[in-house]
């Protein structure tokens, strides 16, 4: 049984879907880095007024901004959603949805001829999928699910409460944001664009029940080594090869603290690119960690050592370090309420949570970071980020569902007292 409408969700997914909001980290310093995310930004703002809120475009930030106000004189703090408008470093060139009704649970033909397959045994989750609308693309660009399934999620709850007025609720939020997947969308938000809200959540990835409330802690980092160049013949005593004092430091790394090892709760350190010649070598890497002590000690440890190879060889290295951004547990772990909002609309929905650990990173960083607590739902797609990608009619439906309890249970709980329950670790 549907929620919702399930004509508008599979229609207004397919709209968005076709639009190419790739984002450009190379483009970082424009604001969207793509005109696709510009005009769908826009676009979004019209759709948010005219489903009845107030709706504004951020030319600054590139977000819009909409704001279904409440219709109850409860004191009751705003609450709000995020998802992202641009989509990830795949082909988003002229991207045709597929509808495959009625799922059957057996292998897809994307494209017969190039051999491109959307296979239950190479995605065993597809078979949570067996009887929905299930869309993916034609198996050469991306479809565009994260985030546009969750950017549908939110709309559909929008619709269905202002067109359901006897639901009650307190003020609603609304941010649909760019460049999420090169990291600036959330760190350039402007909380003044929320005014009063309490808590939030993004929508990425995921299948009903999903539900993350600890993401890394990051931190990227650049060494350049400095070398001497001399006339081989010559060199003894002469020359320092920066080739050679490069693989001195990555040779001191941890063998298995790196992500082809790690799973779950593991952090790592790897390495992105590492190009040395006599003359001078660069190395760049990122470190990633769950646990605050092990990130700073592994941060120490670059550092650390840095400062060994610098009194071996005499200050030939240099260090960059840049904190990316944290986990979003530092600071919801003593706020338990907007976890347990959620898990207490699962619960009332009969939905099973399956909480776990988000191995990257989200908006919700840089939003928990500007006051505003923001772990990560679902958006009801599968396969990120590349040719694979799907989403069904059904799940994005359920995440509106859960969006509307979410809201329900808000205001609900803040007449009736609130679930403020200590988090237990799930790790």
């Amino acid at each position: 049984m549907s929620f919702y409408d399930l004509d508008f969700i599979e229609k207004t997914f397919i709209h968005y879907a076709k639009e190419n909001t790739r984002s450009y980290e190379e483009k970082h310093d424009q604001v969207p880095t793509s005109i696709g995310q510009v005009k769908m930004g826009k676009e979004l703002t019209k759709q948010l007024q005219e489903i009845g809120l107030d709706a504004y475009y951020n030319e600054k930030t590139g977000f819009a901004i909409g704001h279904l106000k409440k219709n109850v004189t409860d004191d009751v703090t705003p609450i709000g959603f995020f998802s992202h408008i641009d989509t990830a470093d795949f082909n988003a060139e002229n991207i045709r949805p597929q509808v495959h009704r009625n799922y059957d649970g057996k292998r897809l033909v994307l494209d017969e001829k190039e051999g491109i397959y959307l296979d239950p045994k190479d995605f065993p989750a597809l078979a949570s999928c067996k009887g929905e609308t299930l869309i993916t693309s034609d198996g050469h660009t991306l479809l565009g699910t994260d985030d546009k399934a969750g950017i549908v999620g939110i709309l559909s709850m929008l619709k269905y409460l202002t067109e359901h007025p006897d639901i009650e609720h307190g003020d609603i939020y609304i941010g649909f944001g760019p460049d999420e997947e090169i990291g600036y969308g959330g760190r350039r938000f402007d909380a003044k664009d929320f005014p009063g809200v309490e808590l939030a959540y993004t929508l990425e990835n995921g299948r009903p029940g999903d539900f993350e409330y600890e993401t890394f802690n990051a931190t990227e980092a650049q060494i350049h080594i400095r070398g001497t160049v001399v006339h081989p013949g010559e060199a003894y005593g002469l020359m320092v090869n920066a080739a050679s004092l490069m693989n001195d430091f990555l040779d001191r790394l941890p063998k298995d603290e790196v992500p082809e090892k790690s799973k779950g709760h593991d952090g790592f350190i790897l390495v992105l690119n590492a190009a040395g010649s006599v003359d001078h070598a660069d190395i760049s890497l990122i470190i990633r960690d769950f646990d605050w002590d092990k990130f700073t000690a592994k941060e120490q440890l670059i550092k650390d050592i840095v400062a060994e190879l610098n009194q071996k060889y005499g200050d030939r290295f240099s260090l960059k370090m840049r904190r990316q951004y944290e986990n979003i547990y530092n600071v919801i772990k003593d706020q338990p309420y907007v976890v347990n909002l959620a898990l207490d609309a699962y619960k009332k929905l009969g939905i099973k949570p399956n909480i776990q650990t988000f191995r990257g990173g989200t908006d919700g960083n840089f939003i928990t970071q500007k006051g505003i607590p923001t772990p990560n739902l679902f958006n009801g797609g599968g396969n990120y980020h590349g040719r694979y990608e799907y989403a069904t009619v059904e799940q994005i439906d359920k995440l509106a569902e859960v969006l509307t309890e979410i809201v329900k249970e808000h205001l609900s709980q803040t007449r009736n007292g609130r679930d403020e329950a200590p988090l237990k670790k799930y790790w």
